[in-house]
């Protein structure tokens, strides 16, 4: 059983600095303290919209592939989305649990659990490590969920998600607190925008957000890219593929170029080791451009 106290000089700065932190925090994975540099809390609706999971993927795959740490708390919907979309383009993610890190809850998410782990992420509760799941549990833990990060994005929520309760304790806390906004027929929007309204920055594209760590996603993706050796169609086709993986169909709308043009490019990228094709769907491998 690994655990870290207050005590320790491993424990996170920040969370240190809210009223009422965890006296310890048990945990699975590799504990860097460098994961907790820059945090940025994920939040959102459990029943999330095809919106939903578009923006949590375009929004949060960037900001983690530029080392920005993705908090959530592992509940299916936005939560497990941004887990995802840091783990697809390479980066790193921690899951603060609604029960002990023994304890895979929801248990459908064992798959994902793994991933985590895998990628060096972490599993992470105040809770002893076989303690269950329960309603009271789920608003404590979005104190550390807040706590641990430097800014919160609620992505999708209605007016009465859990996800508010996040976003007051972020206000709380002097966190930034950013929304992204959505339809206004959509009833998972209704929450986000109360929050825009009431002062929360609105967050339509990646850099809305890293401004918040001193960072550029366009700059730090085109000095990448041009330094890997990409011209120009291969570096849109990488944006497009970071936000989730596509067929070639949907590339080819969304790049603006033939079908056949756009095959020979990939099939060049593919041979390059810069994107993969799995099930039809090409996926770009981070690593490759690093």
């Amino acid at each position: 059983m690994k655990t870290v106290k207050i005590s320790s000089s491993r424990y996170p700065s920040l969370l240190k600095q809210i009223s009422d932190p965890p006296q310890q925090l048990y945990y699975k994975g590799k504990w860097d303290s460098k994961l907790f540099k820059n945090c940025l809390a994920v939040v959102g609706a459990r029943q999330m919209t095809g919106y939903g999971r578009r923006a949590t993927n375009e929004l949060v795959a960037k900001i983690a592939s530029m080392g920005v740490t993705i908090v959530s708390g592992f509940m299916y919907g936005v939560d497990a989305q941004a887990h995802r979309a840091a783990l697809s383009v390479g980066g790193k993610t921690i899951a603060v649990m609604p029960c002990g890190i023994d304890v895979i809850h929801p248990s459908h998410q064992k798959k994902l659990y793994e991933e985590i782990i895998a990628a060096n992420g972490l599993i992470i509760s105040e809770l002893e490590t076989n303690h269950p799941p329960a309603l009271w549990i789920f608003p404590k833990r979005n104190r550390i969920v807040a706590g641990l990060s430097k800014a919160v994005l609620v992505v999708e929520a209605g007016f009465d998600s859990g996800s508010l309760i996040t976003a007051d304790l972020a206000k709380k806390f002097n966190r930034k607190l950013l929304a992204v906004p959505g339809p206004i027929t959509s009833s998972l929007s209704q929450g986000t925008l109360q929050l825009i309204k009431n002062g929360a920055d609105l967050a339509s594209d990646a850099n809305d957000i890293l401004v918040n760590y001193g960072l550029n996603y366009q700059e730090y993706s085109m000095n990448r890219f041009s330094a890997a050796g990409l011209n120009k169609l291969e570096r849109g086709i990488i944006d497009k593929l970071t936000q989730e993986p596509k067929d070639i169909d949907t590339l080819s709308r969304l790049v603006n170029i033939s079908i056949s043009d756009l095959g020979a490019t990939l099939s060049l990228m593919q041979l390059r080791g810069i994107v993969t094709k799995e099930k039809d769907k090409y996926h770009f491998i981070q690593e490759k451009v690093c």
